[in-house]
């Protein structure tokens, strides 16, 4: 049936595009029949140009009527994509029944578009069994379906089916490649990514593409082989800003900090200019490197071109302010500024006031006022505010977070688990954390180490090793973290011989690495313990420089066990590896001062500078630069001024303290003076 003049006009006020706009979709005029050509030339207009719903309205106005349409393999697929993109899931189960009722199931055009389509609606076993029962596919099935199983998370289903395509001689597009490579850099399995990296390589049937090359980058970095990625992107003959954000971020994830931020300087050089993902990529990199001068460069540049209003980056920025020292006011400076907060902006706002005691109460407020204004806190946001609870030792506000943990159904989340343990323990609250570690589901070894170090620093020792040796009963291998939380309790607790046999055990374990903290841990035990020869041999078969907290802690043990010569050699070798440090001398000073030995009597070569600054008579004493003076007098007990240095910069010791005249009966720099001068020039 052909139209006239009059109702090709109605038909084209109703249906095309062009002719009206998107309210009057659905307004109601009489719909004339349809030629199948006009149909078919109509739906694809309307679905090329995503009016998807205007589809579906003219199917079942013209199509619906006429078994003959149908059955049209050439305007079937067009519907079935529309319904895919309107999801609608009731009437493409119905465009299944048309399509297998009138047999055109069996052509690979409509076939395709069902996996699709049930690929897009999660039904995974629909989309199998019409793959099965195909009598043919060509590459476009193959495609569909793999990506069928890749949407839906089935990635060993999707490499299985891709090695079953080429097996049989389909050739796979570059876009499915990457896709596939995808799959293994999430997987890790970085044999098979190498197998297809070969594949490409020698198949010369498989296109060249900038986005297959890039894909290739992207799973070297995730399985941790940033040399074989940079290979890789090394030959690349066209390199993109999606190609230099992929090493970006891949050095980015994987720690090299330093190399990442030299991709980022190296793209712009290159004349690559950053795009958003890459500026959310390397502001971490600057977090992290505490680099606030290029946090804010990168902020400069994201407001030149607009990219300052998007929610991840403001995010991330939020981050990088408080992490590089800058307080909050820059935080929330830009927080306050940004018109649609989502739930990421206000767990970045949150996270930043939970970092410090001070402004804790800041993050539970925001908490609030964030559940106010209809945005649902997840499981990073409430972790957020847990640790503003445990900054402030608050217990009234850890309970209330805890039922809120409950009550949203959030208790079975590891992280927030593993938080209550560590802020009900550090509020003094052993009990209520060993019965969150009782109930969590599943528990990790950083589960074990939080509850093991919660034992260890309330003296529990003891406890402390049962729950140890519990944890590897259990299966769970302790790591370099769990050993230290043991070693530290057994140090509390003063049980050396305990402390002993873990830290032996600790060094034979050839996949464990010991840090500095662990040394520190254990030769502190042993200098509690007056075994000064033992931790002396400990300090001297180290694998790292001994820090200041481990000569501190030997040499004050020495002092408490009368070791005075050997305090004295220990000071002399502080001193000489780190001779710029005033509480070296502070410390070296109190040695002599227990041991009885008179300063007057000292060689001046222990110092570079012996001579007393001048300071105006009772004037404020000031900490000046270099090491100025170490001298002390015991004529009528009385303490003459001590000057100290503080890393070339000069800083005024308290109010309290002046210079007063030596005849003065009451100490003018006592013990307490001495201690408050080094912990502020550490």
């Amino acid at each position: 049936m052909t139209l006239n003049h009059e109702s090709r006009k109605n038909w084209k006020k109703l249906y095309h595009p062009k002719c009206i706009s998107r309210s009057d979709l659905f307004t109601s005029v009489a719909s004339p029949i349809l030629s199948v050509s006009e149909v078919n030339a109509t739906v694809k207009d309307l679905v090329l140009k995503g009016l998807y719903n205007q589809t579906l309205k003219l199917y079942k106005e013209q199509l619906h009527p006429s078994v003959l349409l149908h059955a049209s393999i050439t305007v079937l697929p067009s519907v079935i994509k529309a319904c895919t993109y309107a999801q609608n899931h009731h009437l493409g189960l119905q465009l299944h029944c048309v399509a297998v009722s009138t047999g055109s199931d069996l052509q690979p055009v409509v076939s395709n578009s069902l996996i699709s389509m049930y690929a897009k609606f999660s039904n995974i076993d629909c989309a199998r069994t019409l793959f099965a029962a195909m009598p043919q596919r060509d590459t476009i099935t193959w495609n569909s379906m793999i990506n069928c199983s890749i949407q839906n998370g089935y990635f060993a289903e999707s490499l299985r089916i891709f090695k079953e395509m080429y097996v049989r001689g389909f050739v796979p597009k570059s876009e499915l490649i990457a896709s596939i490579l995808s799959v293994c850099g999430k997987t890790k399995d970085l044999r098979l990514g190498r197998e297809i990296h070969a594949l490409v390589v020698i198949d010369g049937r498989i296109e060249d593409s900038a986005f297959l090359w890039t894909a290739l980058v992207d799973l070297y970095m995730k399985c941790n082989d940033s040399l074989m990625a940079l290979r890789v992107f090394d030959r690349m003959e066209d390199k993109n800003d999606v190609s230099w954000t992929s090493m970006v971020s891949g050095f980015a994830a994987n720690g090299d900090y330093n190399n990442a931020l030299y991709c980022f300087r190296a793209m712009q050089l290159e004349g690559i200019k950053p795009n958003r993902v890459t500026l959310i990529a390397i502001l971490p990199v600057c977090a992290v490197l505490g680099s606030i001068k290029h946090g804010r460069e990168i902020h400069g540049y994201a407001f030149r071109h607009g990219f300052n209003s998007e929610f991840r980056f403001s995010s991330a920025l939020i981050h990088v302010y408080c992490k590089c020292g800058e307080g909050l006011r820059p935080a929330k400076i830009i927080f306050e500024r940004s018109t649609g907060k989502d739930v990421v902006m206000w767990s970045s706002i949150i996270a930043s006031y939970s970092q410090s005691r001070e402004t804790a109460e800041e993050a539970i407020k925001h908490f609030h006022q964030m559940q106010m204004e209809g945005i649902q806190p997840n499981s990073v946001t409430v972790l957020a505010v847990v640790s503003a609870c445990t900054n402030l030792s608050s217990v009234n506000h850890g309970r209330a977070i805890h039922c809120y943990i409950l009550k949203s159904g959030l208790n079975s989340d590891l992280f927030l688990g593993n938080s209550l343990i560590d802020m009900y323990s550090k509020c003094g609250y052993l009990i209520d954390s060993q019965q969150i570690f009782k109930e969590m589901p599943v528990r990790d070894c950083i589960s074990w180490s939080i509850l093991i170090s919660s034992q260890g620093l309330h003296g529990c020792g003891k406890e402390a090793l049962q729950l140890f040796h519990e944890m590897q009963e259990h299966g769970v291998e302790p790591d370099a973290i769990t050993y230290l939380a043991i070693i530290s309790a057994c140090n509390h607790a003063g049980l050396v011989e305990e402390g002993k046999k873990l830290f032996g055990r600790a060094l034979k374990h050839n996949k464990m690495l010991l840090t500095i903290e662990h040394y520190a841990c254990y030769i502190g035990l042993l200098g509690r313990a007056g075994k000064i020869d033992d931790a002396c041999e400990v300090v001297s078969t180290m694998p790292m420089k001994p820090s200041t907290r481990i000569w501190s802690s030997l040499i004050s043990a020495c002092k408490v066990y009368e070791r005075f010569e050997v305090a004295e050699s220990l000071a002399h070798r502080l001193i000489k590896s780190d001779p710029e440090n005033a509480a070296n001398y502070t410390l070296l000073s109190m040695v002599y001062a227990e041991s009885g030995v008179d300063l007057d009597g000292l060689p001046r070569s222990i110092s570079p500078d012996w001579s007393i600054p001048s300071i105006k008579e009772g004037g404020p004493v000031r900490v000046t630069s270099g090491w100025k003076a170490l001298k002390k007098t015991y004529a009528s007990e009385n303490y003459q001024f001590l000057s100290l240095a503080v890393d070339g910069n000069e800083k005024e010791l308290p109010e309290t303290v002046h210079f007063r005249d030596l005849s003065l009966k009451e100490p003018l720099f006592t013990r307490e003076l001495f201690a408050h001068a080094m912990e502020n020039s550490i």
